[in-house]
């Protein structure tokens, strides 16, 4: 994060408020950054007394303060401001996502402003009609091409509007999105199709309330047979009726027609490219039957990572 902008979140705590010692309240919109970044940290007292004396001295805000004396630091701040106007993300101070959740563990990067742009494309062109449920698939040619970054990472910044959102990991091929998200997968997408999945599948990812994900479960030898069922399509029509955002990770073209598939029945889908390495050829081949259908291409995202 470049000085400039840290001095722009430091400069928005004067409209959040101060710190309060005697400011209670059980919800975060109650409380001052002040309090929350000395319930966070762990502050005693007398640190505390030592933030004010140099507040007072120093005419600054608290959170500057702190992270002056050693007490906080930078992104701890930006937590505590975050907690104020309810902006979920990865809680610095706990067990970290993956590292690939760059809008989770840094929501304030120019990589996560660019997910939010594309947020708003999303938002307008896929998400935005009531009586349409429809669920994104994210495709792409070849295996590496950063689809699964792509959805992940989407998928958050959608779940950080508030709406409930759900990320669907369909790649029963190659699984990650449990590893990326750190959630156990055991019933999952494929115990469902199979009819083997008992209780609920979804997982809840702690500290982004708004966020669900439905892993892929137990690999099954037949991924292209159960995506063909008709309990697939059923599936997601449940599923676009009972969340706001649904996106689904699909596998590379290389390894078959399953996104194919999975596509036709989502209702609109998203490409991902990456620079100097997709070819021209692969992306034509991946994108030409799509629109011969009724299927909506709604972009393609050239991915540098």
């Amino acid at each position: 994060m470049t000085n400039l902008r840290q001095r722009q979140i430091m400069d928005t705590e004067v409209m959040a408020g101060e710190f309060s010692s005697n400011q209670g309240g059980e919800h975060s919109l109650e409380k001052s950054i002040g309090d929350i970044i000395r319930e966070t940290n762990n502050l005693s007292a007398e640190q505390v007394e030592n933030i004010l004396t140099y507040q007072r001295e120093h005419n600054v805000k608290f959170g500057e303060a702190a992270v002056a004396l050693g007490l906080a630091n930078q992104d701890e701040v930006l937590w505590a401001l975050a907690q104020q106007f309810h902006y979920p993300y990865a809680n610095q101070t706990s067990a970290r996502l993956s590292d690939e959740l760059v809008v989770a563990n840094k929501p304030f990067c120019d990589q996560s402003e660019i997910f939010r742009g594309i947020r708003g494309h999303l938002s307008s062109t896929v998400f935005n009609s009531p009586e349409r449920n429809v669920a994104l698939a994210v495709i792409s040619a070849e295996s590496g091409d950063g689809k699964t970054f792509f959805a992940a990472n989407m998928a958050v910044a959608l779940s950080q509007l508030g709406g409930r959102t759900l990320l669907i990991d369909a790649d029963m091929r190659a699984p990650r999105l449990h590893d990326v998200f750190k959630v156990e997968s055991k019933g999952g997408l494929s115990g469902i199709l199979s009819g083997r999945a008992g209780g609920n599948a979804l997982c809840k990812v702690v500290g982004l309330p708004s966020l669900y994900v439905l892993p892929v479960g137990i690999v099954p030898p037949n991924p292209l047979e159960l995506l063909q069922r008709q309990a697939f399509g059923l599936l997601l029509q449940e599923l676009t009726k009972k969340f706001d955002h649904v996106i689904v990770d699909t596998p590379s073209a290389s390894s078959g027609i399953d996104a194919r598939v999975i596509a036709a029945s989502c209702g609109a889908v998203l490409a991902i490219a990456r620079k100097d390495k997709t070819r021209a050829d692969a992306l034509h081949l991946l994108l030409g039957p799509l629109n011969r259908g009724a299927t909506k291409l709604v972009g393609v995202v050239m991915n540098e990572r």
